[in-house]
């Protein structure tokens, strides 16, 4: 039996990040994400600050072309140091 994916690639899908609000976090989560996919759009990223300013999760949208592509991607994120946590 062949594993099948539940998603169908090409896809929109959002990658959550968290961690410190620093411009460094911010450029730093945007650059892993454009390593896999290429130059990001502005409208495509999405900022919020925790209730006390000193967290912040960056979402971006991309669109996904395999499950490969998303699981590369995830790797790298959550193996940076800087990336408290990805979703």
């Amino acid at each position: 039996m062949s594993e099948e994916s539940v998603m169908v690639f090409p896809c929109e899908f959002p990658i959550k990040m968290m961690g410190r609000d620093t411009p460094e976090f911010r450029i730093t989560v945007r650059t892993l994400i454009e390593n896999h996919v290429g130059p990001v759009a502005e409208d495509s990223i999405q900022i919020n600050l925790s209730g006390k300013g000193n967290f912040v999760s960056v979402t971006v949208t991309v669109t996904a072309s395999s499950q490969q592509q998303l699981d590369d991607i995830y790797r790298d994120v959550s193996g940076h140091d800087d990336v408290l946590m990805a979703l």
